[in-house]
């Protein structure tokens, strides 16, 4: 699969141009979730045919990203080395602000590991995303009996961690631009236990694309927000884990913090 990011870091730099239309449209969102729904369109229509393999998957979410850099987004992504080292399977634990991390997250992870999502049911069964979706073959939860899901997760993790696949998580239960230790749970370090690999933690910070009030996941962008996604150390489980996952807290609220500064 092609690489798109060779180095241990990526910052967008500083000439790239604006799409003229997004400055003629006096930087409204249309240029971008034209664009964004279009690639959108496009993968589904693969996925419906079963030709939307992992390649596809990665070069639809590196046009998205391109795409929102051509729209005034700015990214800092940080710790590529970290995926490098990866020879085996992992659990990825990443807070979540918004649509943005969950759009651009393959084309960064995908071309060192194959992995799959834990995502919200509601997005496996949506008309336009569920087809995309479904072809990455997620795990989904219901996100109404914790119990219920946990057991799903473990049970489907471990599966598909056995088969060669990484599994990304979310913990909090909905997107947020707060980080509260308090409500980011710890199945990701409970799940790379029970599965015997290793756990990587990644801090984001993308408000740049905030929640829509009618349409959540097409929501407004702000241009001044900078874009910044780091991926930490991975971590052998040892113990219960509570260790590791307070590492991980630490990890992603330092880096939100130093973001915010």
């Amino acid at each position: 699969m092609k690489a798109y990011f060779t180095g241990n870091e990526y910052h967008t730099p500083k000439d790239t141009p604006r799409f003229l239309l997004d400055k003629l449209l006096l930087n409204t969102r249309i240029v971008l979730m034209t664009r964004v729904v279009a690639e959108l369109l496009n993968s589904r229509s693969l996925a419906l045919k079963s030709k939307y393999d992992t390649a596809e998957w990665a070069k639809a979410s590196y046009n998205i990203m391109k795409s929102i850099e051509g729209c005034g987004g700015r990214f800092h992504i940080t710790g590529f080395d970290q995926l490098r080292k990866c020879k085996k399977p992992i659990v990825i634990v990443s807070n979540h602000m918004s649509t943005l991390e969950t759009m651009v997250f393959p084309c960064l992870i995908a071309p060192f590991m194959e992995f799959n999502f834990v995502v919200k049911h509601s997005l496996a069964t949506h008309p336009v995303f569920g087809p995309v979706m479904m072809a990455r073959s997620p795990i989904t939860v219901m996100r109404t009996n914790p119990r219920e899901d946990l057991q799903k997760v473990m049970q489907e993790g471990v599966k598909l961690l056995e088969e060669g696949s990484s599994i990304v998580i979310f913990p909090q239960s909905t997107r947020t631009t707060d980080f509260v230790p308090e409500e980011f749970n710890s199945l990701g370090a409970k799940l790379a236990k029970k599965a015997g690999v290793d756990v990587l933690p990644v801090a984001i910070k993308t408000d740049f694309w905030k929640t829509g009030k009618y349409m959540k996941d097409l929501g407004p962008v702000d241009r001044s927000k900078e874009i910044y996604i780091s991926f930490g150390e991975p971590q052998a489980i040892e113990g219960t884990g509570k260790e590791e996952h307070r590492r991980i807290l630490e990890f992603i609220g330092g880096n939100i913090e130093e973001w915010r500064k």
